[in-house]
């Protein structure tokens, strides 16, 4: 088993199929990203990133747990405050999304600081 660590800035997800769906251009904390349509933001973030953000309370990196929309743990902000589970929700054109919340409370609170 390996024990080499991975770059944040590596995507933890490459595409074997699929690849012939048009594009999707969005932001992922500023920076311009591209996933392609039918893309849940999850796919889209994890095909640019290593993980999807860090957990507001430990910092440890995640890449969301059960991919079904059944935990908690692949919430993400867009740049206007609001919360997206990033398993169930479809990326869409110019959706800019914020990987690091500003703090903890306002992310817990679902971007109501």
């Amino acid at each position: 088993m390996s024990t080499e660590i991975m770059s944040p800035s590596q995507p933890l997800l490459h595409r074997v199929a699929e690849k012939n769906r048009a594009p999707v251009h969005f932001t992922i904390d500023g920076q311009p990203a591209m996933a392609l349509e039918g893309d849940t933001v999850l796919t889209a973030i994890l095909t640019q990133r290593a993980q999807l953000r860090r957990n507001e309370f430990s910092h440890e990196p995640r890449a969301g747990f059960c991919w079904m929309g059944a935990c908690q743990d692949c919430w993400v902000l867009t740049d206007n405050g609001e919360r997206l589970r990033a398993c169930s929700t479809f990326i869409t054109p110019g959706l800019a999304l914020r990987t690091e919340p500003v703090d903890a409370m306002a992310f817990a609170s679902g971007g109501q600081a």
